[in-house]
């Protein structure tokens, strides 16, 4: 696997450490700035919103320019953000700040993933992307902890200034592994028209409903895991950390697990994986009061959902070959709408009064809802699709080297 491609996942370490680190904090910084915990998770849908929106806005807009002099623009552009965010006087401004990183992490993740997916063979693309993704679950595993340890600690701001540091250090990684490229010219020039057609294809958009319930199966729960383990099932708030980054663990271990198996057997880790979520949420509904069953379930969950994961990503590179870019910022935003339903519907509720627990029953059904879009998708495989019409488009970017195309 070319060196790019890691580097690129440590940069989602920072990335992914500022999306989930307010599932550690969410408690002191509610407190801090005096709003609900319901209102301060939405926090969490402000920043998936700003991913939603940002993904094929920027890839668009970059479409003509240098993969790698984007890559640099936007992760300054983030850590900016979490500067602002430490230094944020109010929650209004906080969101805002939320918005803009997210736009900026929404770009990265888009243009990011295009060329790691360009710089392998169309064999290892879910390897590439498990990658990506196990920069997010490394995130789960020891950045959001270490947020949750400095906002007990130090007060939740200096959480945003450990990200602000981490994303300097991946930006010194960029400028100095990502290979320096030119934007293609002529009839290898990228046009947002030909990558537009993709949207004609229904197996692009069964792909995006598909992604969207499973993300939304697991951040339902995610971004409430503080509250559930503190409130429902009575432990400390200095557990939260150790059970987040077990959570983070089963991520990465699923991440691993998904992006090896997924190449050969795309539809079987989906069903696999968004299977086990929707049975372990069951679990979690009616065991969230005993605080072994809690902390072991949340150890489950990141295993199942991010099983699914790379295959996910995978899915939607496949059924959009012909426009990696807009596939990439496609991918981002099926997620992130998710990572925006998800906190929404548990907030309403919790909002409605039904506890805590009744969130692992919004995320059973959220499963469900994504086991039957698989299956949709399943059976979409063999229709008539309309990215065929240009399936001779290049499927690897040109304004990447031929020899780093072949690395592996």
């Amino acid at each position: 696997m070319p060196a790019a491609v890691y580097v690129l996942g440590m940069s989602v370490f920072a990335l992914g450490t500022s999306e989930f680190m307010l599932s550690g904090i969410l408690e002191p910084l509610a407190r801090d700035m005096d709003v609900s915990i319901p209102q301060a998770g939405l926090l969490v849908s402000a920043f998936a919103i700003g991913m939603v929106v940002g993904a094929p806005l920027l890839a668009a807009a970059t479409l003509r320019l240098p993969r790698r002099t984007t890559l640099i623009a936007l992760l300054t552009v983030f850590g900016l953000g979490q500067v602002a965010g430490a230094l944020a006087p109010s929650y209004g401004v906080l969101f805002a700040s939320r918005v803009v990183s997210a736009l900026a992490c929404a770009g990265f993740w888009a243009v990011g993933a295009a060329v790691a997916v360009s710089l392998v063979p169309v064999t290892a693309r879910a390897r590439a992307m498990a990658v990506m993704v196990g920069g997010l679950s490394i995130a789960n595993i020891a950045g959001v902890p270490a947020g949750a340890f400095l906002g007990q600690s130090a007060g939740w701001r200096s959480a945003f200034w450990a990200v602000a540091a981490m994303s300097a250090v991946g930006l010194v990684g960029v400028v100095a592994v990502v290979p320096r490229t030119q934007p293609p010219t002529g009839e290898d020039a990228p046009r947002l028209r030909r990558e537009l057609r993709i949207y004609r294809d229904r197996q692009v958009w069964m792909t995006l409903v598909t992604i969207a319930a499973t993300a939304a199966t697991g951040f339902c729960v995610f971004s409430y895991l503080s509250p559930i383990l503190t409130r429902t099932a009575g432990l400390s708030e200095s557990w939260v950390p150790w059970v987040l980054a077990l959570f983070g663990l089963g991520a990465l271990i699923g991440t691993s697990v998904g992006g090896r198996i997924a190449d050969a057997h795309l539809f079987g880790t989906m069903y696999a994986g968004i299977s086990a979520a929707a049975v372990v949420l069951t679990a979690l509904a009616l065991l969230a009061h005993v605080p072994v069953a809690a902390v072991t379930l949340s150890f489950l969950l990141g295993l199942a959902v991010f099983t699914a994961a790379p295959a996910l990503n995978a899915r939607m590179f496949n059924v959009a070959d012909a426009a990696p870019t807009l596939a990439g910022a496609t991918t981002t935003a099926s997620f992130n709408i998710g990572n925006t339903l998800g906190p929404w519907l548990g907030g309403l509720v919790i909002g409605a009064g039904w506890g805590f627990a009744a969130v692992a029953w919004t995320g059973a059904a959220l499963a469900v809802t994504a086991l039957l879009a698989t299956a949709v998708a399943s059976r979409l495989r063999g229709a008539p699709a309309g990215t065929r019409v240009i399936a001779h488009a290049p499927a690897t970017p040109h304004d990447v080297p031929t020899d780093a195309r072949q690395q592996c």
